[in-house]
């Protein structure tokens, strides 16, 4: 049921989809200007300090933010239907979102509010056969609630809930881009 996992069922519903802006930094080399003057002086390429994996981050973060709102949409209404989950989750991860369908259907419940997120990938192998990113999502519960549609009620949280807790995400690169292999929302420290 929603409330004896609470972790469970609360990380797993929506997101608002973020701006995912990497920027790097550039800088000089440090090196000291030329005695020459300035008109025979060569330019000194700038070295840059920007991550050369922060394209393939900017695309896990992506595929999970996509994924996330999908999802919301599916809690919103206890429902997959109409929504692009499979375009964005493997089987495994959509087996969990549909156990959890599943069993809002069956108590009546819907999602209302948002969750918060604020995910980072964590790990990233892009030499990889298969090229596999790890994500830590730092999961916020403060507009988040379960609304009992039979009742008309929100279900409050178990006071045990945390509102904002770690929850870790594993991601693929398939031929198609990144997917969302699994998630674990049992969820870890407070964040």
């Amino acid at each position: 049921m929603m409330t004896t996992r609470p972790r469970r069922t609360a990380a797993l519903y929506g997101a608002v989809p973020l701006a995912l802006l990497l920027a790097g930094c550039g800088g000089g080399d440090g090196s000291k200007p030329s005695a020459a003057p300035p008109a025979a002086s060569t330019p000194v390429p700038a070295t840059s300090a920007v991550d050369p994996d922060a394209a393939e981050k900017a695309a896990v973060l992506a595929a999970y933010s996509s994924m996330s709102a999908e999802q919301a949409k599916a809690y919103g209404k206890a429902d997959a239907k109409g929504t692009q989950l499979e375009k964005y989750a493997t089987l495994d991860a959509l087996g969990q979102i549909r156990n959890d369908l599943a069993r809002m259907k069956a108590a009546g419940t819907v999602v209302r509010g948002g969750i918060g997120h604020d995910p980072k990938v964590t790990a990233l192998d892009t030499a990889a056969k298969t090229p596999k990113a790890t994500l830590t999502d730092c999961v916020d519960l403060s507009s988040y609630e379960t609304y009992d549609t039979k009742a008309k009620k929100v279900i409050p949280l178990p006071t045990e809930q945390p509102l904002r807790y770690v929850m870790t995400v594993s991601a693929e690169k398939w031929p198609d881009g990144w997917m969302v292999t699994a998630i674990n929302p049992q969820g870890g420290p407070t964040c």
